[in-house]
C-alpha cells in the first residue's frame, strides 16, 4: 500500500483519538447545550483536524499541541466557572424569562434579539398556540426555549432560582419583587446562618422555598 496512504490512515486514526479524549475531557453536555465557548472549541478542533490530515508532510505536533492547548483553556475555564459566577455568566451567558404570566417581554426579546417568528415557532413546538397558555417562557443560553404551561389553577411547576452555589441570584428576587434581607430571613427559618450553606435554592408559584444544603458545609 502506498506510504502516503498509510500516512492519512494513521493521522486520521490519531486525529479521532485526540479528538475523542478532548471531548471526554470536556464533559457530557447534549449538542442543544453548548456554549458559544463550546461552539468555537468545536469549530477549532475541525480546523485542526483537517490541517493534520491533508497535510501528510506536517509534523504531528503541529496540530497536537494546538489541540492541547484547547484541551487546557476549556478545562481551565470549566474549573473558573464553577468558582466564579461572574465569569460563568459572562462566558455561558444567563436565561432570559420570555414570558411572564402570558405576557410577552418585549424589551427583553429585542435585548436578546430574538423575534416573535422564533418564539411562536419554538412555542408550537411544545405544542401551545395561544401566548395567554404560558405561564413562563425562558430563553437558555443555548437559545432552547423552555415552557412552563400554566396549570389549572393558575400557577405552573416553574420554580425561582434565588440562591446558587452560595450566591445571590437577584435576577431570581427581582422576578418575586422581594429583597436580600427577606430571603435571608427565608433561609434562617430553616436553619441556615448564610447564604453559604446553601448550594441551591429555589422558590415555585406556591411561594414555596426548595433548599439543598452545600455538602462542603455538612
Amino acid at each position: 500500500m502506498d506510504v502516503l496512504v498509510l500516512s492519512v490512515m494513521f493521522r486520521t486514526l490519531i486525529t479521532y483519538l485526540i479528538i475523542l479524549l478532548v471531548f471526554r475531557f470536556m464533559g457530557k453536555r447534549e449538542i442543544g447545550e453548548l456554549s458559544v465557548m463550546d461552539l468555537v472549541v468545536f469549530i477549532m478542533l475541525a480546523e485542526i483536524a483537517v490541517f493534520l490530515i491533508e497535510k501528510p508532510d506536517a509534523p504531528l505536533w503541529q496540530a497536537i499541541v494546538p489541540m492541547a492547548i484547547l484541551l487546557t483553556i476549556q478545562l481551565v475555564s470549566a474549573w473558573v466557572s464553577l468558582k466564579n459566577q461572574r465569569f460563568r455568566n459572562w462566558f455561558d451567558g444567563k436565561p432570559s424569562v420570555i414570558i411572564k404570566h402570558g405576557k410577552v417581554d418585549e424589551h427583553e426579546m429585542r435585548r436578546q434579539r430574538y423575534n416573535f417568528n422564533d418564539l411562536l415557532l419554538q412555542l408550537r413546538e411544545h405544542g401551545i398556540q395561544q401566548v395567554d397558555d404560558v405561564a413562563y417562557a425562558i430563553l437558555e443560553p443555548s437559545g432552547k426555549l423552555s415552557v412552563f404551561e400554566k396549570k389549572e389553577n393558575g400557577g405552573s411547576d416553574y420554580a425561582v432560582v434565588l440562591i446558587a452555589d452560595g450566591k445571590v441570584q437577584y435576577s431570581g428576587l427581582k422576578t418575586i419583587r422581594k429583597h436580600k434581607q427577606w430571603l435571608l430571613n427565608e433561609v434562617r427559618k430553616h436553619g441556615f446562618q448564610s447564604f453559604e450553606q446553601i448550594s441551591l435554592c429555589t422558590i415555585n408559584d406556591q411561594g414555596e422555598l426548595k433548599i439543598d444544603e452545600n455538602n462542603e458545609y455538612t
